[in-house]
């Protein structure tokens, strides 16, 4: 069978971006590359402060919704779904891009992490997903995509990383789960592990410097990894051209991962 070029497009798709704080986001890397392939986007932000920086972001790429998504307030991720709804009746990919840990736990060993703020932890960065997915699923009746992001440090132990790594493993196992759950139903489930980025959340982890410097130096490729090489690769997978690619972490770091 001959390539098609239109199983690299996303013309006539739609999609929900959540977790753009600024410029320099790796959901924002996405949407502009998701966008780059004809798919219409509804993104959302986390407050009025971040409001200020994704509206004006949406409108220079020709976002289609701006939804705000807060999911430390009850009822608003529901909220969003439900606007997708009622405005495309569809969905086609879902990018969860959110993350959060109590800094005092963040900072602090994993032994010593409070059951409150584990649990938050897993709350906002681990079930949100899952939520995300159950709501997506009535919406992608032609099947669809659904991303997540994780971090190497899921698999091994990252110096400064701490609480995040658990959390990362639960979400990763999780992402196995849903695309076996949903297959049937065409919708492929994914997990994204790119290399150290520069972003608003990554300056949360203590020396963050440090671990951009010793994945530079020791990744194959010598380079670090940029939001516009990770959303090139998630767009592609969210088009038919990886249609038969699901449960996977895909790793976008320059093969870092693979180095002892």
């Amino acid at each position: 069978m001959s390539f098609n070029p239109r199983s690299v497009s996303l013309e006539g798709r739609c999609g929900l971006v959540t977790g753009i704080a600024n410029d320099q986001s790796i959901a924002w890397g996405c949407a502009k590359a998701f966008r780059s392939l004809g798919a219409e986007l509804a993104v959302t932000y986390l407050n009025e402060k971040t409001r200020s920086y994704v509206e004006p972001l949406g409108r220079e790429i020709g976002v289609g919704m701006t939804l705000p998504l807060d999911l430390g307030i009850e009822g608003q991720l529901e909220a969003a779904f439900d606007e997708i709804g009622t405005k495309w009746g569809r969905l086609d990919f879902v990018l969860h891009s959110i993350a959060f840990a109590p800094r005092e736990d963040l900072h602090g060993r994993v032994v010593d992490c409070s059951k409150d703020g584990f649990l938050k932890a897993m709350e906002i960065s681990c079930w949100s997903f899952i939520r995300m997915a159950k709501l997506a699923e009535p919406l992608m009746r032609d099947g669809g995509t659904l991303f997540t992001m994780t971090y190497y440090g899921s698999q091994m132990v990252v110096e400064h990383y701490n609480l995040m790594g658990p959390v990362k493993a639960a979400l990763e196992s999780a992402t196995r789960y849903l695309a076996a759950e949903l297959g049937p139903q065409g919708i492929r489930v994914h997990a994204i592990s790119p290399g150290p980025l520069q972003t608003r959340a990554a300056s949360g982890i203590a020396e963050f410097d440090e671990l951009l410097d010793k994945a530079q130096s020791k990744a194959p490729t010598r380079s670090l990894v940029s939001i516009d090489d990770v959303g090139a690769a998630v767009a592609f997978l969210a088009t038919d051209a990886a249609k038969l690619i699901t449960g996977e972490t895909l790793y976008i770091d320059g093969g870092y991962h693979i180095i002892d």
